[in-house]
């Protein structure tokens, strides 16, 4: 059986770690709870009492025993199926990995990894109580290796999405998920909340990310990152998986993933805002095997033809000094700064043109598929 910690991808959570350090094993988590596809975060606390089938002291009944109780039965197995065909050349289905998921809303929305899923034409979920469902992929988001599956069942466990704003460095972090498949579902792990906002840059984007040092090993994810309180903090998201290194987890804060997952939910997809420029910067450019003269800003090497750009006059040569005042040095602070706008957002672009200042102004849109 293979699993996911091998499949590389162009997207979130892979580059970082293929070019930098170089291995990566992904999971993830997170949660939604409402009424049908218009889900909304669920209010209430979860339910963190002392087990009912058992005669457990004080001193046993731990927040991690009670995490476990309260959140382990809406962690999922997901099995991604595909065709393929035998030596005799007759179509077969086989499994191309697996991984695990979160049930984010009793009606049977769950958020899983998009490596988890992508590629699938068969999805198959396994429940905590033994039953196997056949799953619909309702979206995906690459960029950040998000997705969300649908089954049909009702009045099934979920869990609760914390304020991932309110968590603190040295608390306790518990991961819940299928290790190494459905040969190990269920585990939880234990460890601390290692340090907040790391900032990572992954290909031309930068994340904030929680760091943690509960243990996460293929097959996680698609698990959940719980604190004490039995929320849901996070989705387990990179480990480090080089010689030397250990206990170093990555996980997208849970108000990150929030808006991404109710957009898949509502919608299908992510709209993203979109500038419509393909840019350099100096590390860029000699990457590509160019020389870039330029002590500040990014250069512009390309304008999507009918882009936003190009409708506001930026020019290919053009080079991108500010968006709104912000400083703009690197690709990836052009990425970030963009990606903190909403799609139909007007913003003033600073740019130097031929070593004359102007500044003009773009209306943002929606990026392209093919984007």
């Amino acid at each position: 059986m293979k699993h996911y910690y091998k499949k590389l991808t162009p997207y979130l959570f892979v580059v970082l770690f293929v070019g930098i350090i170089g291995g990566v094993l992904f999971s993830g988590c997170t949660n939604f709870a409402g009424e049908g596809a218009k889900s909304k975060v669920q209010a209430a606390e979860p339910n963190l009492q002392v087990p009912t089938n058992t005669n457990i002291s004080d001193a046993r009944n731990t927040p991690v025993v009670r995490v476990a109780q309260a959140v382990g039965p809406a962690v999922v197995g997901i099995t991604n199926k595909a065709s393929a065909r035998d030596w005799f050349n007759n179509k077969v289905t086989v499994e191309q990995g697996s991984g695990s998921g979160v049930i984010i809303d009793a009606n049977g929305y769950i958020v899983t990894n998009n490596h988890v899923v992508e590629g699938a034409e068969e999805i198959v979920v396994s429940l905590s109580d033994g039953r196997t469902l056949n799953g619909k992929v309702l979206g995906t988001d690459p960029v950040t290796d998000l997705a969300v599956v649908k089954i049909d069942a009702k009045d099934l466990p979920f869990a609760t999405l914390g304020n991932s704003d309110e968590i603190l460095v040295g608390e306790p972090a518990i991961a819940i998920g299928n290790p190494l498949g459905q040969e190990f579902k269920g585990s939880v792990t234990t460890g601390v909340i290692s340090a907040l906002n790391r900032s990572i840059e992954i290909g031309e984007r930068r994340f904030k990310l929680i760091q943690t040092d509960a243990a996460i090993n293929p097959g996680n994810s698609g698990g959940a990152l719980v604190n004490a309180d039995g929320m849901v903090i996070g989705i387990n998201s990179a480990k480090i998986s080089v010689a030397g290194v250990e206990g170093i987890g990555l996980a997208i804060p849970a108000n990150t993933v929030r808006p991404i997952v109710q957009a898949i939910i509502d919608h299908g997809k992510v709209a993203r805002p979109y500038l419509g420029v393909g840019a350099y910067d100096k590390d860029s450019a000699a990457r590509q095997g160019y020389q870039l003269n330029i002590d500040a800003g990014v250069y512009i090497a390309n304008v999507s033809k009918g882009g936003p750009a190009e409708k506001a006059g930026i020019k290919k040569g053009d080079i991108i000094l500010k968006i709104n005042d912000e400083a703009i040095n690197s690709v990836v602070d052009l990425r970030t700064v963009i990606a903190n706008y909403e799609v139909g957002k007007k913003v003033n672009v600073e740019l130097d043109r031929d070593g004359n200042k102007t500044t003009v102004e773009v209306k943002l849109e929606e990026m392209p598929a093919n984007e």
